[in-house]
């Protein structure tokens, strides 16, 4: 991609030096959250009630001073940056000088010229949202942000929450290398602020509410690929721009390929359970951003009267 050099969004929140949160969460890609080990004790043992307390007693003291006695004793880290992050995560750079983050500003940057464009040619407004960089973990109003949810859009404040370690595990784990692919994932989260926005978010938890999970799986594909078709609007209007390189449509398509429902069920556990995907199969996934790439045009991202 050409994209050094253009501008950066200033609606960037970098927690990536800050505390981490702690709580539960639910992943986007339908993953586990964060374990809670349990322990067993000795038969015929047992604390006294004084005892109890003055554990309890301790134990809240390192934590009014920011020290988790339980990370500790489980052998983590007590700022609560999460035993995952300990093993897999190399020391992060600057909050605000290095490469990667001038890349999600400029990305942002990018989306939010394509969408102030198409909402004023529609006589409307568009509401930028904030992109949330985080180290680990941290608290959202949707629940625990962590490198095991992946990045999402929360509704609640309009906010994308992105561990930039994922674009890692994009390359290595799924075989999705390139900054194109990269600004795909980023391009699909502001396309959930754009639901947000024209109100197809609010109506699909509405809806969801009072359907089974299969109903309720099948209505969120819907919703994912109309993400998608709206990250390829993105992509042609950034084509129009001359960021594209040779290759990079071929990156996006082939990040949504390894993204897909089936393909990342056949990788964990060799088969696949269609009932189950929320996010649609490689190949729909691929179609729909190929269709908003090709189209350009918004109103043939209408997911929800297709046929998939």
């Amino acid at each position: 991609m050409e994209w050094k050099g253009r501008r950066q969004s200033s609606n960037i929140e970098d927690r990536r030096h800050g505390s981490s949160g702690s709580g539960a969460g639910r992943s986007p890609f339908g993953r586990s959250g964060i374990r809670i080990p349990v322990g067993g004790g000795r038969r015929g043992g047992g604390l006294s009630l004084g005892t109890i307390i003055i554990l309890v007693v301790i134990y809240f003291g390192f934590k009014m001073v920011g020290i988790d006695l339980l990370q500790v004793m489980e052998g983590g880290d007590p700022s609560g940056a999460g035993y995952e992050q300990q093993v897999s995560r190399a020391p992060s750079s600057g909050p605000a000088n290095d490469e990667m983050t001038a890349f999600i500003r400029t990305m942002l940057a990018e989306t939010e010229d394509t969408w102030n464009a198409i909402f004023q040619a529609s006589g409307a407004r568009y509401r930028e949202p904030t992109l949330v960089l985080f180290a680990g973990r941290t608290e959202s109003p949707c629940g625990l942000a962590s490198a095991a949810t992946g990045p999402f859009y929360c509704p609640a404040d309009s906010k994308v929450y992105l561990d930039t370690d994922f674009f890692r595990q994009l390359e290595q784990q799924f075989g999705a290398a390139g900054d194109f692919a990269q600004a795909y994932v980023i391009a699909h989260e502001v396309g959930h602020h754009v639901q947000n926005l024209t109100g197809v978010l609010p109506e699909f938890n509405r809806q969801r509410r009072s359907l089974g999970a299969a109903e309720a799986n099948r209505l969120s594909v819907r919703v994912e690929l109309q993400a998608d078709c709206y990250a390829g609007i993105w992509a042609k209007a950034a084509d129009k721009q001359g960021l594209l390189s040779d290759g990079d449509l071929e990156e996006a398509l082939n990040a949504a390929h390894q993204i897909g429902d089936d393909t990342l069920q056949k990788r964990a556990q060799g088969y696949v359970v269609p009932d189950s995907f929320n996010h649609g199969t490689s190949a729909q996934r691929m179609r729909w951003f190929k269709r908003g790439y090709d189209t350009g045009d918004a109103s043939a991202c209408d997911t929800f009267s297709a046929d998939l």
